[in-house]
């Protein structure tokens, strides 16, 4: 899910207006995505190389994608969003097979993380995984005692009152809580999920601001002194703050990974997995990968690396800390007005 996300278009001259995708532009891909999730020259070099033109547009949370998507206004072939929605749509019989000898290049994805897939694609047939990581907690090293981070009970401590940033949520920011009180981040159960609540309600006061695309700005500024953050955010405030760290508490938390799907709207199947096939070339990685800073399961580019980058367990968790997440599963109906009720009481409580 999950970097620096905006609702508006950041990528000059491409098109995001309602209407995209219609048949009769035929030598054109519509594309939905995360808000700052691919090098825009990414997107220019293929329409140069292959002649079809990208029509973009992007969304910030993966329940605003559901929305979009469901609106049935523009009829998308390629989304990429988190494992957890792609799950429902799969349910909802909304996605697509892909044709996989149309991606030879699918070689490249580690078997590892394939595999990983099979939590919300159980037969692997749906999806293409683009990067993965964790949610854990960014810190000033400077501005705590850092004996204090290795649990999510940090951030109930009152001697960070007004320097504690949380996640504008609900999934993610229910997860400490949940994980403090030794339940599963994918619980419905309602006394489980109203006992976070109370914890949340009463961290309220120590808690800075609850944000969603500017936490790691905020980081590098020094304007906190902890963050609530996906793994990738960390890793780039990281690399312009030398104060900063990361650390995934030790009562563990959510390991995500956002994929590509081909949704049952598409028109243009073929160029859609042209655009797949192609984000998984080295060179093309690598390009993603050095402007996003979220874990590739690509091979050809993880081998190719400095050895700083692979050793560092911001973008590339250990096997340890792994195990020790969750993946977000799919809610049904009742479950997701459950979360919803809670999360308006814990942001007007």
């Amino acid at each position: 899910m999950k970097k620096f996300l905006f609702s508006f278009m950041l990528i000059a001259g491409l098109l995001t207006l309602s209407g995209c995708g219609q048949k009769e532009d035929e030598n054109a891909l519509v594309i939905l995505n995360y808000g700052k999730y691919i090098e825009p020259d990414v997107i220019q070099q293929f329409e140069k190389e292959t002649g079809i033109t990208i029509k973009y547009e992007e969304y910030e949370s993966p329940e605003e994608m559901y929305t979009k998507y469901k609106a049935g206004s523009i009829k998308y072939d390629l989304i990429c969003t988190s494992d957890y929605m792609i799950q429902k749509l799969i349910h909802e019989g909304e996605v697509l097979e892909m044709d996989y000898d149309n991606i030879p290049l699918y070689e490249n994805i580690d078997p590892t993380y394939v595999e990983f897939s099979k939590a919300f694609d159980p037969e692997t047939k749906y999806t293409l995984p683009y990067f993965f990581g964790t949610l854990g907690i960014l810190y000033n090293k400077t501005m705590v005692d850092e004996a204090d981070m290795d649990s999510w009970n940090v951030l109930w401590n009152p001697k960070y009152k007004g320097q504690i940033i949380m996640e504008n949520s609900v999934r993610d920011t229910f997860v400490p809580a949940l994980r403090l009180l030794d339940y599963s981040i994918n619980t419905t159960d309602e006394d489980e999920l109203n006992e976070a609540l109370s914890m949340l309600c009463d961290q309220k006061d120590l808690v800075y601001s609850y944000l969603v695309d500017s936490s790691a700005d905020e980081m590098i500024a020094g304007n906190a002194a902890m963050a609530l953050i996906y793994s990738g955010e960390a890793a780039y405030a990281q690399d312009y703050n030398d104060d900063l760290d990361y650390v995934v508490p030790k009562e563990g938390s959510n390991m995500w990974m956002d994929s590509w799907f081909i949704p049952k709207t598409c028109q243009h199947k073929d160029a859609a997995e042209q655009f797949l096939n192609y984000l998984c070339r080295e060179d093309i990685g690598m390009e993603n990968f050095d402007y996003v800073w979220y874990a590739t399961p690509n091979n050809a580019v993880y081998d190719e690396l400095d050895e700083e980058v692979q050793e560092s367990t911001t973008i590339f968790s250990d096997q340890e800390t792994l195990e020790n997440c969750e993946i977000f599963n799919s809610l049904d109906v009742p479950a997701t007005e459950t979360y919803d009720y809670l999360w308006k009481k814990l942001k007007s409580y």
